[in-house]
């Protein structure tokens, strides 16, 4: 592609110019051999990379070719390290260049809505901050070694049970804040080459050709020119998608589609500008995956990738509960442990469906504790419960019986294989029956006992949580994730994850549990801004383990806070340090109320978060900058953001219920610039003193010639502040407008007031 863009889009003919805009295959894009423009390989990879054995087969249920399977995206978002994922983005750049793959497809970023979303287990996050920071840090590694990266799914996709035909209904201001946020900072910090939009509808119109959001927020309001390609049969009105921004159709060829562009060019449907804006953008994607890169990264081995899989499993388990320190484990006390449960030799390392990786390696649970513990300690196994749902007794007395005679048990139980994949939703957050029974029947018998919990979303641990003294979430963390939970057994390594998401103590808990399912092809997001730890601080409701838990073998501790506003900034300085005896990693969490919004915001928001690593005794000093942005809602009256000045309580917390330390500070953001209307109200008025000036003269000069006068004093204002100026004026002037009508009085204040604020700039 020697020529230039412009130069190649003035050769291309029409036709060529349509067929560019959907692939060649399942996994390529269109290329025009007479003008030296190559084909794109692209591939699933949000957790690894799934390269089918061949371009023409979707290669879902089927072995792949072997690639490296790391944490998926809920594990590693509980990592909380932006430096991770950067670095996983680079290596997972480094092996698609190996594997001839130009553009991978992740990572997934969206929210979580429910805990039953069928494909959590590919998303970071509950909240858009954290979601943010790790998708752009691994869109910033991935693009580094000149592999493009496609941000999915935009937008509003929260869950798969009928997701092709149903409408995500979404308030305008809740769309802002909570489902769009992650993907306008990745958009910001990170620019990835492409975005891939989802299946569902947002407000009545299909993703893929939704003008509001591919033309008016994506393109206008956030400048992406990057490309936009559809989810796999995502695409609805070819045509109108592609005036709304959608500029690649997958899976291709869609001759069809490329014959109804061609005619549509012709007769004057679609402008042939138009066609060149989504031509422009491929050509400049496929230019970049040919001549970027770092240019000297090294040739990694298995080995090499293996142990980076090992080191992202590590940082991404959580460890819930931790009673009486029986965690780590000491070999030296400890001689006997009795091993429970199939997913000790059979683990879990992911969830099912596009996102699912053939891996180079499994490391074993049990076998890496043999290896780690060492000659001193013996293992004893009992499978614990069967493959199927079924409850078998034999099993679990067993089990239990095994377990009281050694002197620990460490259970390994999780979601069944089936229950977390593309296409459906969970039908609960409950462990199989099975394993309740066997765990009660265990910690029945061994008091110390250790559970190893396995899943891509939120579990409810009822009743059995309060029966054992030692919980690791190990989630779903690829292919390292057996050593690493051996590591943190016995001490090598100090657990250093923070959940990524609530766990409530039960399903009815969510905000969203009224309304998990859409009726009728429409699913109405009533629970709005108050989705995870937002719903729970709000309604105060304890959660089983809250957003941003995760317990350590060593303590931290927080100083030394101050927040000073410098202009439309925030700094915000800490210290931390390590008061324990053993070196770790703390994730430090910052966030954010403010106190005085006339709007409701939720009682804290994660605005920024660090993982620090200390030894015993170190101290480190943390600043954060936080823009205007960071203190904002979007006001949907303005349709902007808006920072209001007053009072903000800046809280520094281990999790959103462990907060250590907190300072309150008044923030000066300037006078709210408003805009008034015909039906603005009394209260909006007073509120700005300028256009109050302009309504205490006219309604002085409405007293000079009505006998029932108007004051605005405390009483008034009291009774009349929510009712529009016009009907004020309608209920008290009527006397008075006899040559002017309230709808041209209204007119006049609005001049004005316009004007007087103008002079006073």
């Amino acid at each position: 592609m020697n020529p230039s863009t412009e130069t190649l889009l003035k050769e291309l003919t029409l036709e060529e110019k349509a067929a560019l805009c959907s692939g060649l295959n399942m996994w390529m894009t269109k290329g025009i051999e007479r003008l030296d423009i190559p084909s794109i390989h692209m591939y699933d990879g949000t957790n690894g990379i799934r390269k089918t054995n061949s371009d023409e087969e979707m290669g879902i249920t089927g072995e792949n070719i072997p690639a490296t399977c790391y944490p998926t995206g809920s594990a590693i978002g509980s990592s909380w390290n932006t430096e991770l994922l950067h670095e996983v983005g680079a290596a997972l750049g480094a092996e698609s260049k190996q594997m001839g793959v130009e553009l991978l497809l992740g990572p997934g970023i969206n929210m979580k809505r429910t805990p039953l979303g069928g494909r959590n287990f590919e998303y970071y996050s509950e909240d858009p901050c954290l979601s943010g920071e790790l998708g752009a840090a691994f869109v910033n590694g991935l693009q580094s070694q000149g592999v493009g990266a496609s941000v999915k799914h935009f937008a509003c996709n929260n869950q798969e049970y009928e997701k092709m035909v149903t409408s995500s209904e979404v308030d305008e201001r809740t769309l802002r804040e909570i489902y769009l946020s992650a993907f306008e900072r990745i958009v910001k910090k990170s620019n990835p080459w492409t975005i891939m939009c989802s299946y569902n509808l947002v407000n009545g119109s299909y993703a893929s050709e939704n003008e509001h959001l591919l033309h008016h927020i994506l393109r206008e309001e956030w400048g992406y020119e990057g490309v936009v390609l559809s989810d796999w049969t995502a695409v609805n009105d070819r045509l109108r998608g592609l005036k709304a921004g959608l500029d690649l159709e997958m899976p291709g060829p869609a001759q069809y589609n490329t014959n109804a562009i061609v005619e549509a060019v012709r007769n004057g449907q679609l402008s042939e500008a138009q066609l060149d804006k989504a031509v422009r953008r491929i050509l400049e994607l496929v230019r970049k995956t040919i001549g970027t890169g770092s240019g000297n990264e090294k040739q990694r081995s298995i080995a090499d990738y293996h142990a980076l899989a090992r080191k992202a499993a590590a940082e991404s388990m959580v460890l819930l509960k931790n009673d009486n320190h029986i965690l780590p484990i000491d070999p030296a006390k400890v001689s006997s442990i009795a091993v429970i449960g199939k997913f000790a030799k059979q683990p879990r390392i992911q969830g099912a469906g596009s996102a699912k990786v053939t891996p180079t390696h499994i490391d074993i649970p049990w076998e890496e504790m043999a290896k780690v513990a060492g000659d001193s300690v013996s293992f004893t196994y009992a499978e614990g419960y069967p493959q199927d749902d079924s409850v078998d007794e034999n099993l679990i007395r067993e089990s239990a019986e095994l377990a009281a005679k050694t002197d620990m048990a460490v259970l390994f139980v999780g979601q069944p294989e089936y229950a977390e994949s593309e296409m459906h939703d969970l039908d609960g957050i409950e462990l199989p029956l099975h394993q309740i029974k066997l765990i009660e029947a265990v910690s029945a018998v061994q008091p110390k006992c250790i559970v190893i919990t396995s899943s891509g979303t939120a579990l409810a641990m009822r009743p059995w949580v309060h029966h054992v003294p030692g919980i690791l979430h190990s989630w779903l963390t690829g292919q390292g994730s057996g050593r690493a939970i051996a590591e943190i057994l016995f001490g090598r390594i100090n657990p250093s994850g923070k959940l990524s998401e609530t766990f409530p103590v039960k399903l009815s808990d969510n905000p969203s549990h009224m309304r998990i399912r859409g009726e009728n092809g429409k699913l109405y997001y009533r629970e709005g801004l108050f989705i995870g730890y937002r719903y729970y601080d709000k309604k105060e409701i304890a959660p089983q383990f809250p957003f941003g838990h995760g317990l350590s073998y060593t303590t931290f501790a927080y100083s030394n806070l101050k927040a000073v506003q410098n202009g439309g900034t925030v700094k915000v300085t800490f210290s931390v340090e390590n008061t324990g005896a053993m070196y770790g990693k703390e994730v430090v969490q910052l966030y954010v109320h403010d106190e005085e919004c006339k709007w409701v915001r939720p009682e804290k928001e994660l605005k920024a978060f660090a993982k620090l690593a200390l030894h015993p005794g170190q101290k480190k000093d943390v600043s954060f900058t936080l823009e205007e942005r960071d203190l904002a809602y979007y006001n949907t009256k303005y349709n902007k953001w808006v920072a209001e000045t007053g009072y903000f309580q800046f809280a520094l917390g281990s999790s959103s219920r462990d907060i250590r330390i907190r300072e309150r500070v008044y923030c000066d953001f300037g006078k709210e610039v408003i805009a008034l209307h015909k039906f603005s109200l009394l209260s909006d008025w007073l509120g700005n003193p300028t256009a109050k000036s302009v309504l205490v003269e006219s309604l002085e000069e409405m007293n000079a010639h009505v006998s029932d006068k108007v004051y605005l004093n405390e009483e008034f204002v009291g009774f009349w502040g929510d009712f529009p100026v016009i009907k004020i004026f309608q209920m008290f002037g009527q006397s008075w407008l006899a040559d002017t009508s309230p709808d041209q009085l209204l007119d006049q204040l609005i001049q004005s007031f316009e004007h007087k604020r103008r002079t006073e700039l």
